[in-house]
C-alpha cells in the first residue's frame, strides 16, 4: 500500500481485505451502483444486499454530465438526479449505511465538478466523515490534483486513478505514484457499459501495471457476465462489475424484490471471481 503520514481507518479497512483476498489466494469483487436509482430506498437496499456479497462497493454519485459513462449508466445518473439525489444526500446515504452496519471498503465514484462546487476540504472532511474509504475523481488527471491529493490524504482516505489500455508504461509509474490504496484498470477503450468479451491484450496490460507498481489492481469497465469476471479474476486483485448491475436495476425498477433479485444477480459473478 502507499505510504501516508499515518494508518487511518481507510488503511485498516482496505488493508485488511487485501489481506483477506491473499490469504484465501482469490480476487475480489467490487460492486457498482448509482446512488439514488431507480430510487434512494431502492439504491440504499441493493448496497445493503452487495455488502453481503462484495469486498468493495463503489458507489456512483450522480452527474449531469458524466463522460466516462456509457448509456446504462448515464439514464441511471439522470433518472437519480431527478429523484432529487445530491452529493450531500450520498454521503448521508453511506453514513446511513455505516450505521446499520455496512462493513465493506466504500469507493465514492465522482466527477470533480461536483467537489468544486461544494468545496473540497468539505467533502475530503464530509466523505471520511460518513465513512467513504478511497475517491476515483473520474476526470481529474494526477497532473492536475496535487493540491487535492494533499487534502483527501489528510482526510485520511485515499485516492485512486483510472489506467487505460493505451496508457504509456511512462504515465502508468505516474499514475502509480500518485495512487493509493489501489490501482484501477480500464479494461477498454472508451466508456463504461457492458461488453460481448474481455480483450486479449487484458494479461499483458496488467502484467505491464504490476511492473510499475506494488498496489493492488483491479479491473474494471464492460465486465458483465461469471465468465469475463473469472477470466479478469486470473489476472487481477480485484474485479468491478457496474453496468450489468445497473441494467438489471433498470429493468427491475420498482420491484419490491430488487435487492433479493439483486443479489441473486451478483451471486454467480461473486462465485466465478472466487473460483477463477
Amino acid at each position: 500500500m502507499a505510504s501516508m503520514s499515518a494508518t487511518t481507518s481507510s488503511d485498516r479497512a482496505l488493508a485488511r481485505g487485501w489481506a483477506a483476498l491473499a490469504a484465501r489466494r482469490r480476487a475480489g469483487l467490487v460492486t457498482y451502483l448509482t446512488a439514488g436509482f431507480p430510487t434512494v430506498a431502492a439504491s440504499r437496499d441493493a448496497f445493503r444486499a452487495a455488502d453481503e456479497l462484495a469486498d468493495v462497493i463503489e458507489v456512483g454519485v450522480p452527474f449531469s454530465d458524466p463522460l466516462a459513462d456509457g448509456v446504462v449508466n448515464q439514464l441511471s445518473a439522470e433518472r437519480a438526479l431527478r429523484s432529487g439525489t445530491t452529493l450531500p444526500g450520498v454521503l448521508r446515504m453511506v453514513a446511513g449505511l455505516r450505521k446499520r452496519g455496512l462493513q465493506m471498503p466504500v469507493v465514492l465514484y465522482i466527477y470533480f465538478n461536483l467537489v468544486h462546487h461544494y468545496g473540497v476540504k468539505a467533502f475530503a472532511r464530509d466523505a471520511a466523515t460518513a465513512g467513504v474509504d478511497v475517491v476515483l475523481a473520474l476526470d481529474l488527471p494526477p497532473e492536475e490534483a496535487t493540491g487535492f491529493e494533499q487534502i483527501i490524504r489528510q482526510a485520511g482516505l485515499h485516492l485512486i486513478y483510472l489506467i487505460a489500455p493505451t496508457t504509456p508504461e511512462a504515465r502508468i509509474r505516474e499514475i502509480a505514484r500518485h495512487a493509493s490504496g489501489f490501482i484501477y484498470y480500464v479494461s477498454r477503450e472508451g466508456v463504461t457499459g457492458m461488453q460481448k468479451k474481455l480483450a486479449s491484450s487484458l494479461p499483458s496490460h496488467v502484467s505491464a501495471i504490476r511492473k510499475c507498481t506494488d498496489l493492488p489492481v483491479a479491473i474494471g469497465f464492460g465486465i458483465s457476465n461469471p465468465q469475463q469476471a473469472r477470466a479478469a479474476a486470473a489476472e487481477a486483485d480485484a474485479v468491478v462489475v457496474g453496468s450489468a448491475i445497473v441494467n438489471q436495476m433498470a429493468r427491475l425498477g420498482h420491484d419490491r424484490q430488487l435487492a433479493k433479485k439483486i443479489a441473486r444477480f451478483v451471486a454467480p459473478m461473486v462465485k466465478a471471481v472466487k473460483t477463477a
